[in-house]
């Protein structure tokens, strides 16, 4: 620890990589303590507004002190308070009050310690999801712009990580953004169905504020919803115990862990497809891949997201297992789990949208390969084509099969134990049992004949589902963001 008065030297202690090294400056202080105490703050003076405009003796002069000291904060007198008092909330009631001498009488008038925490964490939770929100829309543009670009360029599926029927580079692409689409729902629906804690008293049952109106339950009524409505809420919660239902909890970090999901799944296939060396994420001119091997390229982006959504995917087991065990009215030992996992499941989404978002940006596309693979594996999946035809041009379709099947072993030989190429359409035109559909093997083996309706569900899919869904983000979607590590 540094001697009073001297500076800490902050390299000396644990920093959460989350926030020293990736997270956005708009989530870091969205989860501060300044914004966490600050919004105290304006609780307290959202209920002294409430209560005297309702009839409680509170002057104009002790609401104008209040508001005049909202970020005045003694930050190092409120460490000392708690240390000496045990009690955060209180603390900051000593501090406030220390600079706000006249309305010290009635700050936190009626209120429990879950008024400003719970509150707070209501408004930050809201916030954070503002914060995410426009983020993974950017995100769903930038890929949406690729799947067009790319909507018709014959690429080779995959199904169990083997060959499968061709796709498109595009049509894969919206496979991704299919499933962050959902999840823009879901983070819209997360946000839109918080309801604020409100004024509720200490078990929830608004007595102590029953007691300040004399038994006036219109006018606690309206004191909930004036403080509710100053808080930027349309609704709060109409029973609660000291604290609002931690399932609340669970409902936030699973949308954000589902997130987690997708971006893993996104970020994996990017991962495959650079070892294909098919897609790249994008890579500095001075960027170095390996400090042993100068040649490589490593996705670490992509790497970075998927190590990072299993962090987040992995914290939504904290509400889960809070929530169960909330005896009755509220138990303490949800705090310090809840400082820790809210916290870090906003940062953690926020750090890989950042990422994914720099990445879709930047993705680099190899067609030269992605045609060489199609290459590859496109003569056997074009066999029931060519038996067609020739069933066409008069041929038996047994015998056909037959023979198809006699060479496509003999291909798959060169392939699997010589390690040369596929020479199967070559082993076709050498026949001449083939001879009657020779001039017509270029055609049968366009790959844009096997993509089927990709590039028309492309089309459709961001013309009906895709663009609408980023309407509410238009004038949000920024320029490139360029990630610092």
């Amino acid at each position: 620890m540094a001697a009073p008065g001297e500076e800490e030297d902050v390299m000396a202690r644990y920093r959460s990589p989350l926030v020293s090294r990736y997270a956005s400056a708009e989530m870091g202080y969205n989860f501060s303590e300044r914004k966490k105490f600050g919004t105290w703050r304006r609780l307290w003076l959202y209920l002294a507004q409430a209560e005297k405009s309702l009839g409680l003796p509170i002057t104009d002069e002790q609401i104008q002190e209040m508001e005049a000291n909202l970020d005045n904060i003694d930050f190092k007198m409120a460490a000392e308070e708690e240390k000496k008092l045990r009690h955060d909330v209180m603390a900051h009631v000593h501090t406030f009050a220390h600079c706000c001498p006249k309305a010290a009488a009635i700050i936190h008038l009626g209120a429990t310690s879950c008024y400003v925490g719970d509150n707070t964490d209501l408004i930050v939770l809201r916030d954070g999801f503002n914060l995410l929100l426009p983020k993974l829309a950017r995100v769903i543009s930038r890929l949406a712009d690729f799947a067009e670009k790319y909507a018709d360029m014959p690429a080779l599926g995959f199904t169990h990580y083997q060959p499968a029927q061709l796709t498109t580079v595009g049509k894969r692409c919206c496979l991704w953004i299919q499933d962050l689409c959902m999840d823009l729902q879901s983070l819209e629906r997360a946000r839109d169905d918080l309801r604020f804690r409100g004024v509720k008293g200490t078990t929830g049952t608004q007595a102590s504020f029953l007691q300040l109106f004399e038994g006036d339950h219109s006018k606690v009524e309206e004191l909930d919803r004036l403080v509710t409505a100053k808080a930027g809420f349309k609704r709060a919660y109409m029973v609660t115990g000291q604290t609002y239902s931690r399932k609340v909890d669970i409902g936030v970090l699973s949308v954000l862990a589902s997130l987690g999901a997708s971006i893993h799944k996104i970020c994996t296939d990017i991962r495959l497809l650079a070892n294909l060396k098919e897609i790249e994420e994008p890579f500095e001119k001075d960027q170095i891949g390996s400090s042993a091997m100068p040649y490589k390229r490593n996705p670490m982006r992509s790497e970075r997201c998927c190590s990072l959504a299993r962090h987040l995917m992995t914290l939504v087991m904290d509400p889960l297992q809070t929530a169960s065990v909330q005896w009755f009215e509220r138990t303490l030992d949800d705090s310090a789990n809840r400082r820790v996992c809210l916290a870090e499941a906003f940062l953690t989404a926020d750090i890989i949208l950042s990422t994914l978002q720099n990445i879709s940006e930047g993705l680099v596309v190899y067609p030269k390969v992605i045609e060489r693979r199609i290459r590859q594996e496109l003569p056997f999946m074009a066999t029931e084509n060519i038996i067609m035809a020739m069933v066409k041009a008069g041929g038996n379709r047994q015998d056909c099969h037959e023979k198809i099947r006699v060479l496509s072993q003999q291909a798959a030989a060169v392939v699997k134990q010589e390690g040369g190429d596929n020479d199967f359409i070559d082993r076709v035109r050498a026949d001449p049992y083939f001879s009657p559909i020779h001039k017509k093997l270029e055609s049968l083996l366009d790959p844009s004949s096997f993509t089927g309706r990709a590039p028309q569900q492309v089309a459709k899919f961001l013309k009906e589902e895709v663009r609408p869904a980023l309407i509410p983000y238009q004038g949000k979607m920024g320029g490139k963001i360029d990630l610092a590590l």
